[in-house]
């Protein structure tokens, strides 16, 4: 079963939860990130985690940028690591 690491890339989080180059790892349970950051980027790792591809740049891909919808103030990579 794929699995998706998620890294913090970029971070000015308000309430100083996530730090540059923090990784987490999703498989079956939610990490534990702040509701606002996991409910934006949870359909692109519910769709990485069940063989779906996103679209990356000029094509389609197994990975995702994204950012808090507080201003962007966490970015965010996730990509499909197999086990």
């Amino acid at each position: 079963m794929p699995k998706v690491r998620l890294t913090i890339v970029e971070s000015r989080c308000r309430s100083g939860y996530f730090h540059q180059g923090q990784e987490f790892t999703v498989g079956d349970l939610c990490p534990p990130l702040c509701h606002e950051l996991w409910n934006s980027i949870y359909p692109s790792v519910y769709t990485l985690l069940n063989g779906g591809t996103l679209d990356m740049d000029e094509g389609r891909g197994k990975a995702f940028d994204a950012g808090c919808p507080d201003g962007a103030r966490v970015r965010i990579h996730g990509e499909v690591i197999e086990d």
